[in-house]
């Protein structure tokens, strides 16, 4: 892996005039899981590889991913894959033909990063360690001869009215290719790098470009606990949470842990119902959303009564409070009970079967109204982005323009967390790395 920074004043004439410094076969764009992938990919069918990053460093949403441990693909079938792909998954049936995710587990485990299944197929590095894997594909890079240029803003793509001739630096700078991979990301975790540059390249190579919003996102909420930060840092653990619809029909349901915060709510479940609360607002006019939280979800709303009841009438003489202490966590009964207008230190034996079916029905259907999300720079994913009618799906190449492949988070494709996302990352950007490099043989 060559870095180029220290030459660039090989580029200019005393002049300052602008020349251009190499002719690749192949440019990347993006130092993210896609373009490293990419640049592999590109670079193990015998083209000169060059890899362009705007930043200091190589693989910074690598290194964070899947909590600082990497979490690189998921051994679930694909149907289930496509599954945890609301974001037009079934586009991956074709890349998957030609690289997929036992290909990916084969992969680094080639390169010497030995992985190890977890719950729900997540598959992780033996190590715990994100930079293991970020290492391993630095060191392939580097045995293939990838050159790197780090610190490196693009600011166009170069083209004619047929084809990518290759890209244009902020400073000026011109490298020629065959073939162009854009592989930037989309617009969350901008810290990481992402921050949508190569929205506006796509749509000057005719690309549409879908609307832009945060999916995989905590969820904002006005209601009077929330302000009060009555329940914030109170987890519930595999809790079903609903989107519903204006006539009370749920949208979409996860069933996983959640969590209360001092601005709404957030946690895995609520992660994954974020995506279709934007849809909602959007398709309501911006109305505030229900969301519905069932702490039982084993359980409806009768047979929590019954199951309450039961537990009460076992033990008429304790405090209601004591005898339920079991059903759910003790901040969230409190909770409920006072929404159903029932005393902790009340005795069994004296309270009301209306109130215990009260009680029921908020601990299996606890109703809350929500206003929006975080922004998509506080996102995990980026929904929306380049049209993936534009893309062939067996090569990621552009349907628009000879010579230019996207891959990665830039494209209309978003997932669930769990090794959903990165898993079409790697997976498109090889797909796109082999089919950058076998149109530029072909030129």
């Amino acid at each position: 892996m060559k870095l180029l920074n220290g030459q660039r004043s090989l580029l200019y004439t005393k002049r300052k005039k602008k020349v251009c410094f190499f002719m690749y076969d192949v440019i990347i764009i993006g130092g993210g899981p896609s373009g490293l992938m990419a640049s592999i990919a590109a670079a193990m069918n015998g083209q000169k590889v060059l890899l362009i990053e705007k930043g200091k460093k190589l693989g910074k949403k690598l290194v964070i991913s899947g909590g600082g441990r990497c979490n690189v693909t998921n051994r679930l079938p694909l149907e289930e894959i496509v599954k945890n792909i609301p974001g037009n998954g079934r586009f991956l049936y074709s890349p998957f033909s030609v690289f997929n995710n036992d290909d990916i587990i084969n992969f680094f485990e080639g390169l010497g990063v030995p992985l190890k299944e977890e719950d729900h197929g997540r598959m992780f590095p033996v190590s715990d360690r994100a930079q293991d894997v970020a290492e391993a594909m630095f060191n392939e890079m580097d045995r293939l001869n990838v050159t790197v240029m780090l610190q490196s803003p693009v600011k166009k793509l170069l083209m004619d009215d047929e084809r990518i001739t290759g890209v244009r630096l902020e400073t000026g700078e011109e490298f020629t290719a065959i073939a162009v991979v854009v592989a930037v990301g989309g617009k969350a975790v901008p810290q990481t790098g992402s921050t949508g540059d190569g929205y506006p390249w796509a749509e000057r190579a005719g690309h549409t470009v879908t609307e832009l919003y945060p999916t995989e996102v905590p969820v904002l909420s006005k209601e009077p606990f929330i302000q009060s930060r009555e329940l914030q840092g109170l987890a519930l653990r595999g809790a079903a949470v609903s989107v519903l619809k204006k006539n009370g029909k749920p949208i979409i349901t996860h069933e996983m842990d959640m969590l209360f915060t001092h601005f709404g709510i957030s946690g895995p479940a609520v992660l994954r119902c974020s995506q279709y609360v934007v849809k909602e607002l959007k398709k309501n006019g911006g109305m505030p959303v229900t969301m519905r939280i069932n702490s039982l979800p084993h359980l409806n709303a009768e047979s929590a009564f019954q199951e309450l009841h039961a537990m009460m009438k076992a033990e008429p003489k304790k405090s209601v409070k004591n005898v339920w202490r079991s059903v759910t966590q003790e901040r969230w009964l409190l909770f409920l009970m006072e929404r159903a207008d029932i005393d902790p230190q009340a005795i069994g034996a004296e309270l009301p079967a209306e109130k215990v079916r009260a009680l029921a029905r908020e601990i299996t259907g606890f109703e809350m109204v929500v206003h929006g999300t975080q922004s998509i720079e506080k996102a995990f994913v980026t929904g929306g982005g380049v049209s993936i009618k534009e893309i062939e799906p067996k090569t990621m190449a552009s349907r628009k323009k000879a010579g230019l492949y996207f891959c990665g988070e830039i494209l209309d494709i978003h997932g669930y967390t769990g090794g959903y996302n990165i898993t079409s990352a790697l997976v498109t950007g090889n797909v796109a790395g082999r089919s950058a490099a076998a149109f530029s043989k072909e030129v």
